[in-house]
């Protein structure tokens, strides 16, 4: 009788094959999210005030940042500068762990798991993860949209503003603007999760930046700047269609969004509130994708 020999046992990352390790790689994208958007959502502000600006509102966009800041902490306090966060938590846990938790298995169900798959195949990965976050998640964001523009010293209430979009548009208005907002997530995610793995690649093939979170550092910073570049136009028609008011219609569809704001503002308006876009992205993807690689570190996940 032979003796069966057993080698040790090698502790290995695991892939999220499973529905345990598919639900534990959400998770760590949604805590990730939470963390990140509580610190960055005072640009978030800024940058919405400034897309929204005349349209019902003050000119933020003469005032300019460093103005637009001023005037907000001025008339509102700084408590303004975080106006919108709880329905920012609820979008981060819906929308941003769905976008981040599925681009792996998303990639590898695709064939773009392997060190040399094409960009493409990583992009649509991390575009189809985008599109069905953005679903999961647009009720909030139409929500945060709102809070964020809202002027005044009162701080806007999630449940009142809910009930009364409810009210005046029944559950569609809640899905105001989803076909900007799935667009946006896909062009956002594709490019996002593609270049930082493309990125990160490239920087571990090199050696010549340490591994970890030195090289998660450069490949997101890379990604964010990549990311302003390529969203800022669908962010701009996303904004403009959620932040109508709940009684009026201002824009039929992107399509009329696009026309109306090409006609009175030009191309360039495309990319007002660029800077404020660039400096979310940037922090943004940084300490999400960091955090995010930790975390599933920290629980025995493949990561990115």
């Amino acid at each position: 009788m032979s003796i069966a020999q057993t080698s040790p046992s090698v502790q290995r990352p695991r892939v999220l094959a499973t529905a345990g390790g598919l639900l534990e790689g959400v998770a760590c994208a949604g805590g990730a999210a939470v963390i990140t958007v509580t610190f960055v959502h005072p640009v978030d502000v800024i940058k919405t005030r400034l897309q929204v600006s005349g349209e019902g509102t003050r000119n933020y966009k003469a005032l300019g940042i460093g103005g637009s800041v001023k005037v907000i902490a001025a008339e509102e306090g700084v408590s303004a500068f975080w106006k919108g966060i709880n329905a920012a938590w609820l979008r981060e846990s819906s929308y941003t762990s769905l976008r981040l938790g599925l681009y792996a298995p998303i990639k590898d169900a695709i064939g773009a798991g392997a060190a040399d798959a094409p960009f493409w195949k990583k992009f649509s990965a991390g575009s189809l993860a985008g599109a069905l976050g953005s679903l999961a998640g647009n009720p909030f964001d139409v929500l945060k949209t709102s809070m964020m523009a809202a002027e005044g010293a009162e701080t806007p209430s999630i449940v009142k503003g809910a009930s009364e979009l409810y009210k005046s548009q029944g559950i569609s208005g809640f899905y105001r603007g989803i076909d900007a907002n799935v667009a946006r997530a896909m062009v956002l995610n594709g490019t996002k999760m593609a270049c930082y793995d493309e990125i990160k690649g490239a920087i571990t093939s090199s050696g010549m930046v340490p591994s970890g979170i030195p090289t998660q550092f450069m490949s997101a910073f890379g990604a964010g700047f990549f990311m302003a570049c390529t969203v800022a136009p669908f962010d701009m028609v996303r904004t403009r269609l959620m932040n109508q008011p709940p009684d009026a219609k201002i824009y039929s569809g992107a399509i009329d969004c696009v026309m109306k704001i090409t006609a009175a503002e030009g191309p360039q308006g495309f990319y007002r509130g660029f800077i404020p876009i660039w400096m979310r992205f940037a922090p943004t993807t940084c300490i999400q994708l960091i955090i995010f690689e930790q975390l599933q570190t920290a629980m025995g996940l493949k990561g990115v």
